[in-house]
């Protein structure tokens, strides 16, 4: 007891430390939660007559929103009763605080949790069940005791998710106190109560425990049942597995799937094949035979036990096999011998539309190992890396492997590449020509997108001479890797260079070609060679489409992009998935929504990138309701979201200036759906908090990340820094970016002028001069506009546009037009004597010379 006292002291200590996540300046943006703070006493009064004759019906609608997909629709109900002057008194508002813990609305739960009547348990089980849901289950816990510190009793309903919350921290001190507190309460023999804590006990090690409070436990039902036989079966105490069941049997209850499940994995791992194949009849007696669960438990324990012909006539009699029952059925072929059953299996999956796992591929070890089975392991090896089941298990076997040769080094290549461990590439090459292997043309194209990730110009140039040594240089396949990874490195003249040199060009290159002009922001010249692929006969595909497209976007060329999609209708691409989606990507960045939205309806079938270009359509149109919409057909629709969509939706809610509900969405992709954040989502987080004025929030949100952030995501913090004048935090950003991306003559403006706009000369004019001793040149902006299906370009502070004349007197007239209307011109940066050497006007220049490019651009339209 002793011990468990000091572990409660101790923890409570930490919690104390989670006590400061409650303030605003948490991702949650709790409240600190004070007895005073809190209405213990009177519920807010603003009920009127009608309650009771509304409150069923609000109180039937609330029950179906159940999910985040119904969160509007429960926001829609909220606003409703607030509107209606319904107050929150009886059980309305405990319902709505429900609604919104099950629909992930944990903002508005917070705000509905602090306007209920709390001397009643229920918002406080709402609350931390909530947490415990999200997996926070040091603030669960924390609520809990604030919860006794407040004088709120607690009742059986409370104790479940504090006791799973005490589990989640695999603290079975804090466990037992929490027990104390039950026993005092009289609640310890309560089923649900009974079998979180024996659930708890039996989990972390305690079997014993929880044999002691089971026995003592006066109505057993299936789930208590259940939960012993797993514990005994999770602590390797097969026996009494067995022996519970068997006790289980003399009851009045009766076995459900789960039972059968646990007891069967147990005769697994004994090989008790008798007692299995009697419990075998005893499923097919209960109807359970075909329950997936039961049926994947029952053929891995034939498998096991060396019943192969039992196991295979179970897996061809089951009417729907999951993942679990090849890996099952494949498994127990490798374990007993069958090596070339279990490669034919392993295609028939393949075949059937199921995709392998790290599980899968762990059954293969033993065949991978096995000399006369070569070209089997090679297959397997390969489809290992190719798909990025398990680098960690790939690296395993090719450790393993004896011998090794250019096939299985060009897959760990690959596999290493696809999962961004591009040194990891670059160290099995090296080793591949110290062993004197000669690469071939797909290990060359292998290991150049290893070059392109890690932006080595350098050592891309010296195996591109390597490639050129032993003739492999006038390959497509190897030229367009060429292609890509100087065009990724920066240098796109080379990469056109190398382009030139190809002499059989196929679609590959060409596609290559267009999207690296497309990528590098040269839209004008993909557009050129879009056509001149045409001219030559290459046969377009839908890479070219989409990459043509993508041109005419960032142009944007309306016009052009009008083109392709008439060849589109006329030809085999009006029903492309991914042509048909950039062009709805294309019409929208081209400032037509409507037809984005018109090819989106026509779609016959509809992928998640179609969803996710309208969605990002919507979105960047400054249309968040419109996109959230489409959200949630997509939804209804049955696609499921992915890192895209998110990304879209974060950035609408960062242009609409919602800045909670993008932070709602983030932590439900990344702790509801499990979808890792990555380099992109994080930026676009800091611009969300950015653009609110939030800076504090989004250094914070930079500190979290899992990975070193990169200078775009610096850059937007800068920017943020530089329309709020925050100079402390600009100048953290821009000592990162100085060291990420030295020559981006953009951060030293940003920062300049931040420091300008503060009055501090003297930082201004060391950063000037900084620019200077780097050799940074500042890149003159330039915009662009179309009119009468004609492009024209505007540099800054040029003239060479023929009506230039024209263009500056009509800038002239509106200036004029605009100083009488109170307008008062400000220069790109603050005038000062210690600048006036680096910002003065050459003589003769006016204002209107040093307008920006797009000022000009937009006067041309007019």
């Amino acid at each position: 007891m002793k011990d468990a006292v000091f572990h409660l002291k101790c923890t409570r200590k930490n919690l104390s430390s989670i006590y400061k996540c409650f303030l605003p300046s948490s991702p949650f943006k709790l409240k600190s939660i004070h007895t005073n703070s809190i209405n213990i006493g009177k519920p807010l009064q603003f009920s009127i007559h009608k309650d009771d004759a509304l409150a069923p019906q609000i109180v039937s609608i609330l029950r179906t929103c159940a999910d985040p997909c119904s969160l509007s629709q429960g926001r829609q109900v909220h606003a409703q009763m607030v509107v209606s002057g319904i107050g929150y008194n009886g059980n309305l508002g405990t319902k709505l605080l429900g609604m919104y813990i099950l629909c992930g609305g944990f903002l508005d739960a917070k705000n509905m949790f602090y306007q209920l009547q709390l001397w009643c348990p229920e918002p406080w089980n709402w609350m931390i069940r909530g947490f415990t849901m999200m997996g926070q289950f040091d603030f669960a816990l924390l609520l809990y005791f604030k919860m006794l510190g407040c004088g709120t009793l607690p009742d059986k309903y409370t104790f479940p998710y504090v006791i799973k919350a005490c589990g989640g921290l695999n603290s079975v001190a804090l466990g037992r106190v929490v027990h104390d507190k039950i026993q005092a309460m009289g609640f310890e023999l309560d089923v649900f109560v009974g079998s979180s804590l024996i659930k708890l006990y039996s989990e972390n090690g305690c079997i014993r425990d929880a044999r002691y409070l089971f026995d003592r436990m006066p109505r057993k039902d299936g789930v208590l049942w259940n939960v012993m036989l797993n514990g005994y079966v999770k602590n390797g105490d097969r026996g009494n597995a067995i022996g519970v069941f068997i006790e289980m049997r003399k009851t009045e209850t009766y076995p459900n799937s789960v039972t059968f499940a646990c007891v069967l994995s147990a005769c697994a791992s004994e090989m008790l094949i008798n007692f299995g194949s009697q419990l075998h009849g005893l499923v097919i007696c209960c109807g359970l035979e075909m329950h997936s669960p039961v049926a994947n438990t029952l053929l891995a324990m034939y498998a096991k036990c060396g019943h192969l012909f039992d196991a295979r006539k179970l897996f061809d009699m089951m009417p729907k096999t999951d993942l679990v029952t090849w890996n099952g059925m494949i498994s127990g072929y490798v374990q007993n011998g069958f090596m070339d059953e279990a490669s034919c299996l392993f295609h028939e999956m393949i075949s059937a539309g199921m995709k392998p796992d790290s599980v899968t591929f762990s059954s293969f070890l033993p065949l991978l190992s096995e000399g006369a089975t070569l070209r089997q392991g090679k297959e397997i090896h390969c489809y290992i890396i190719r798909n990025g089941v398990d680098v960690e298990m790939a690296c395993k076997i090719f450790n393993e492997r004896t011998p090794v040769d250019v096939v299985v080094c060009t897959a760990m290549i690959s596999g290493y590449v696809l999962n961004g461990m591009n040194n990891n590439a670059l160290e099995i090459f090296r080793w591949l020509v110290q062993e004197r292997m000669r690469p071939n043309s797909v290990t060359l194209a292998s290991v150049l997108p290893a070059c392109a990730g890690l932006a080595t110009l350098k050592l891309g140039k010296e195996l591109h001479g390597h490639i050129l040594k032993i003739g492999h240089g006038g390959s497509c396949f190897v030229g367009s890797a060429i292609m890509d990874m100087y065009a990724k490195c920066g240098r796109l003249d080379l990469a056109h260079q190398t382009f030139m040199g190809i002499s059989n060009r196929d679609a590959i290159s060409w596609n290559s070609m267009i999207t690296s002009c497309t990528q590098n922001g040269k839209p004008e010249e993909a557009i050129d060679l879009f056509h001149q692929m045409g001219r030559e006969g290459t046969k377009y595909d839908s890479v070219s489409i989409s990459a043509a497209l993508s041109a005419c976007a960032n142009l944007p060329a309306l016009l052009y992009g009008k083109e392709i999609h008439a060849f589109m209708m006329r030809g085999a691409f009006r029903s492309d998935l991914f042509a048909e989606s950039a062009l709805i990507d294309m019409y929208s960045k081209c400032g037509n929504l409507e037809l984005a939205r018109h090819v989106f309806d026509m779609m016959e079938e509809k992928n998640e990138v179609s969803w996710n270009s309208i969605i990002a359509a919507y979105g960047n149109h400054g249309r968040l309701k419109d996109s959230l919409n489409m959200f949630h057909e997509m939804l209804e629709d049955g696609i499921q979201p992915d890192h895209v969509t998110f990304l879209a939706i974060i950035s609408a809610c960062g242009h609409a200036g919602k800045v909670d509900e993008g932070l709602h969405f983030f932590h439900y992709m990344t702790e509801e759906l499990g979808i890792m954040a990555r380099m992109e989502h994080y930026a676009c987080m800091v611009d969300l908090f950015g653009r609110a004025g939030r800076l504090n929030e989004a250094f914070g949100m930079i500190n979290s990340m899992p990975f070193s952030p990169d200078a775009g995501v610096w850059g937007t913090l800068l920017g943020a820094c530089r329309l709020h004048g925050n100079v402390e935090l600009a100048e953290v950003a821009s000592k990162n970016l100085f060291e990420l991306d030295p020559q981006n003559s953009g951060y030293y403006v940003l920062l300049s002028n931040v420091h300008a706009n503060a009055g501090q000369w003297e930082s201004v004019h060391k950063i000037r001069s900084l620019m200077k001793e780097r050799g940074v040149q500042k890149v003159p902006g330039y915009s662009w506009i179309d009119v009468n299906n004609t492009t024209h370009v505007f540099v800054a502070a040029e003239r060479s546009h023929p009506q230039s004349s024209q263009i500056y007197l009509l800038l002239k007239n509106l200036l004029l037009e605009m100083k009488k209307e109170g307008y008062v011109p400000q220069l790109y940066l603050q005038m000062h004597p210690q600048t006036i050497g680096l910002q003065q006007p050459e003589k003769g220049r006016s204002l209107l010379s040093m307008l920006a490019a797009n000022e000009r651009a937009m006067s041309y339209s007019v």
